[in-house]
Formats: structure tokens, C-alpha cells, sequence
């Protein structure tokens, strides 16, 4: 079985605690070359928990969304000469030369984006207009998929432990976001330290009313802009090349150090989700979660759905007319034999996890 770390950029590999050694299931459920979200993959249930369209589209998959990238990975990515890196390579060299969310810290989304994601409706997986600049849309796959960034690590349609994998890696997702904060930070403190004790890294331009120059994507004024850079304005690069160099030195002491307390809490957070996702044993009571979407399908089964509107599940008709008997009254064992006995029926081990890990049983 994989590891945590065999799902994030290798940069990582010699820094991250023993926590992120733990083996995690292969998440086969989302699939990148054969998106498990569009049409032709098969994946019905995606629409069949309450009949709404939920399937994205070929040409963007999940792919409609702007990452911002710290300094070091874009310092990691420019030093990585590899030929299959130089689309990736094109695209945030064009990037820097537009000045456009271009920063000391972070390479972000222009504001206008960032504000058209936050209000979108529906949107993801379904807008042209909101498809990422590093992703290929003819080859299908991502230009700088080796020094991605935190979302894109740990992102899944579909999780093989369903609510409690969501919940793994999106903590896995928070781990991350603090360490490229604090890494961008620890680099700048050696690099651009007036960036530090102004302030800047502590404001969110994408988070501020927009301009028209923002409606139009123009960059900052060069006043502006030189403020924001100091002296390594036309040397952006070269400071994200510094920023990967002094990153990459660091002993996993150092790095702990620079994550602080807000690391140690949010490892603590991690090691119990990890150890919810991969246990094997139920909640001795369980009930029918009220909030489960159900919908009969033609065949006579049942798409059920609850903690993702991505995926549902499907069950034999006959055998949702058994969940109703699990009302946290009693034990699941103490159900399971009343089934046996008064309707020569039984929800195995395995259903009863599934439907526990989809939150359609949940714990009393």
C-alpha cells in the first residue's frame, strides 16, 4: 500500500514527520485518465442521488480551479530542467512576465478569479472559464503535476473510505497549507525580510474589493509593484530559485521548528483521522442518518447518497427496507440476528462498513 507521502511532491519526502510514513488504500476511485466524474466512465451513481446532472466535463474534469503556488515549489520547478517539465516551465515564466498575482510569497489567482470561484454555483467541473492555467486541456493531464500545491495533492471526487477519507485528507490538505505558509515565510526571512515586517505576507490581495484594473488583469503599478518586491524586482525567478534552495536544505528538525505549535496540533488531528479511515472495526449502535438522499432507480435498487454530492451508493431494494432497523436502540449485532430471525435477512460486515463509511449509518 501507498503512503501519505507518495501522494505529495517528493520535496517533502525528507522533511515530513513519521506520521506521513502511514500506509493509506490506493484512492482508485478517482482517476485522472479515465476522470471518474465525466460520462463516459461509467459512473452513474454520480447522478442518481437526486437526479441532478453532476458530471463534469471532458475538456476540464476537476481541473477548474487556480492554485497558488509558494515560492519554493515555483523555485523547484524552474531549477527542474526534466523535458517533460518545460510546458509547466513556459507557463509560469509567462506568468511572471504578466505581473499579474505575482508575489514574493505566492504566485495566486488574479483577483478576479479568485472572487468568480468564491461566488460560482455549480460551477466546478463545468466551467470552461474557470479551468486551471497549468492544466493541458488537449493532453488532459496537469504541466506542473510534480510541484503541485496543497488542494491538488489531496483533492479527491471519491474517497475508498469515503466520509472518513474526506475528512484524512483534507487534514492532510490543512498540514500542507501551513507548511507552504511557513516555508514561503521561513525563505523570505533570509531572502525579502522588509516583505515579513511590513506585513505583506499577512494580507490576501484576492481577498480585497476588486480594482479595474483587477476586472481588466492588470498588474500593479510599477510603484506598487517595486514596493512589493524590493530588490529583486525582474529577479522574481531567481528569488523563487533561492527560496526551493534554502527549503530543500533544511534538516526535519529545522522544519518542525519553522511549523510550531500549529504543526504539532494539526499532526495530533491527522494521526487520529488517519487511524479512523483505516480501522476495520464498527460503532457497536448504529441509525439511519435522516439526512440520506434516496432515489429508486429503474432496476428496482436504490442510489443512496449522504456525505459527498459526488458519489452515492447503491443497494438492492430489499435490502434499504433493512436500514430502518437500525434506529440506535441496540446494538448492530443485537439488529443483525433480529433480521436473521424475523426476516431470514442479514446486512454483512463489509455492506454495514460501506454504508457506515457514507455516513448513511451512522453512530447514536
Amino acid at each position: 500500500m501507498p503512503t501519505l507521502l507518495d501522494s505529495l511532491p517528493a520535496l517533502y519526502r525528507g522533511l515530513f514527520p513519521a506520521s506521513f510514513h502511514k500506509e493509506v488504500p490506493v484512492e482508485e476511485k478517482a482517476t485522472c485518465a479515465r476522470c471518474a466524474m465525466c460520462k463516459d466512465s461509467g459512473a452513474a451513481a454520480v447522478e442518481s442521488v437526486d437526479g441532478v446532472d453532476r458530471f463534469f466535463r471532458p475538456d476540464t474534469k476537476c481541473c477548474t480551479f487556480h492554485p497558488r503556488l509558494p515560492n519554493y515549489l515555483l523555485g523547484a520547478l524552474l531549477s527542474d530542467e526534466r523535458p517533460e517539465l518545460a510546458e509547466g516551465r513556459r507557463r509560469i515564466e509567462e506568468k511572471l512576465a504578466s505581473r499579474v498575482g505575482v508575489g514574493p510569497q505566492f504566485l495566486r489567482p488574479p483577483a478576479k478569479y479568485a472572487l468568480l470561484y468564491s461566488s460560482m454555483r455549480g460551477a466546478f467541473g463545468r466551467a470552461g472559464a474557470l479551468v486551471c492555467p497549468y492544466y493541458d486541456t488537449k493532453g488532459g493531464g496537469c504541466t506542473v503535476w510534480p510541484y503541485r500545491e496543497a488542494v491538488c495533492s489531496t483533492w479527491f471526487c471519491k474517497y475508498v473510505a469515503a466520509e472518513d477519507g474526506r475528512r484524512l485528507w483534507t487534514t492532510v490538505k490543512t498540514y500542507l497549507t501551513l507548511a507552504e505558509i511557513q516555508l514561503s515565510r521561513y525563505a523570505l526571512l533570509e531572502l525579502l525580510p522588509d516583505y515579513l515586517l511590513s506585513g505583506r505576507d499577512k494580507v490576501d490581495p484576492t481577498h480585497a474589493p476588486l480594482r479595474a484594473e483587477d476586472l481588466d488583469e492588470q498588474p500593479l503599478s510599477e510603484k506598487e509593484y517595486r514596493e512589493l518586491w524590493g530588490a529583486w524586482v525582474g529577479r522574481e525567478a531567481e528569488l523563487y530559485r533561492a527560496s526551493y534552495e534554502l527549503v530543500r536544505k533544511l534538516s526535519p528538525e529545522a522544519f518542525q521548528r519553522v511549523m510550531g505549535l500549529d504543526g504539532v496540533v494539526e499532526l495530533r488531528v491527522l494521526e487520529a483521522r488517519h487511524a479512523a479511515a483505516t480501522a476495520t472495526q464498527l460503532p457497536k449502535v448504529l441509525k439511519l442518518n435522516p439526512s440520506t438522499t434516496m432515489k429508486w432507480l429503474p432496476d428496482g435498487s436504490v442510489a443512496l447518497g449522504c456525505y459527498s454530492e459526488y458519489e452515492g451508493l447503491a443497494l438492492p431494494g430489499e435490502a434499504y427496507a433493512l436500514l430502518v432497523e437500525f434506529t440506535g436502540k441496540e446494538p448492530v449485532e443485537a439488529v443483525r440476528e433480529r433480521l436473521r430471525e424475523t426476516k431470514q435477512a442479514d446486512l454483512g460486515p463489509d455492506v454495514l462498513r460501506a454504508l457506515y463509511q457514507h455516513r448513511i449509518l451512522t453512530e447514536a
